[in-house]
């Protein structure tokens, strides 16, 4: 069974691929790719932010 600790790096990583993929949707103006995108975001960010990993400085969408 994984770890707090492991199971906080792969939300991490999946939050910082989210995000990456939410600029590229925007950048190719792709409005349902963005929205997608975003309903992941919010809930990797609710999930982080239950664990207690402080987001500013990572959290480049900012939505």
């Amino acid at each position: 069974m994984p770890s707090g600790l492991e199971i906080t790096k792969t939300a991490l990583d999946d939050f910082a691929k989210v995000q990456r993929r939410m600029v590229l949707a925007k950048k190719e103006n792709a409005p349902e790719t963005y929205a997608d995108l975003k309903e992941e975001y919010i809930l990797l960010k609710v999930l982080l932010n239950t664990a207690g990993v402080n987001l500013t400085e990572i959290d480049y969408i900012k939505e």
